[in-house]
């Protein structure tokens, strides 16, 4: 208890000192110390009031009803009817080459060329092509013979990995690659 006295005299010492000083800069100094002390306490009501101008603004945006964003519809383009297959048996490489050339083309031309290509990824894009042009007078009410090729891309799928048996206990790798075609046909005039 004793302890706690004789701080609270030591701390009331230097502020007695102070009022009982009269000169001229202990004065400047008392003043200069309530203008500060003056200033942050203004600085520190100011952002409080700001604050609460802010959140009286949140609340009364809350009671007005929020405004619906206007939807865009999106511009009509070409039409575009698409199909796809994937996990097909035939490596990418090779169903490229069939690709290359039934790409751009009228789909009676893309459907002659491909029943006679001797290659097998030829069975396959047909049968693709195919499937578009149904799509397109089904889901879209389209003439299937006035469609053209518009875009065709083979993309590689996954590989299944397999081993053959060779001589001397050997074992070599086999890779069954496997190929992801897309398809997209649009109406004649529209490229």
């Amino acid at each position: 208890m004793a302890e706690k006295k004789e701080k609270k005299a030591k701390k009331a010492a230097p502020k007695k000192a102070e009022a009982k000083s009269t000169g001229k800069k202990a004065a400047t100094g008392a003043k200069k110390s309530d203008s500060k002390k003056a200033a942050k306490a203004a600085e520190k009501k100011a952002p409080a009031k700001k604050a609460g101008k802010k959140a009286s603004a949140k609340t009364s945006d809350k009671k007005e009803p929020a405004k619906k964003k206007e939807v865009t519809k999106p511009k009509p383009g070409p039409i575009v009817v698409r199909a796809s297959s994937r996990y097909v048996r035939v490596a990418p490489r090779k169903a490229r080459l069939v690709a290359d050339q039934v790409r751009g083309l009228h789909i009676d031309r893309a459907r002659a060329l491909l029943q006679f290509s001797p290659r097998g990824a030829a069975e396959d894009i047909g049968k693709l092509i195919e499937s578009a042009a149904a799509n397109a007078e089904n889901n879209h009410d389209l003439v299937a013979d006035e469609m053209r090729v518009a875009e065709i891309t083979v993309d590689e799928g996954p590989t299944l990995r397999r081993f053959r048996p060779r001589a001397l206990g050997r074992a070599t790798p086999i890779n069954k690659r496997t190929s992801h075609i897309a398809v997209a046909l649009s109406p004649e005039g529209e490229i």
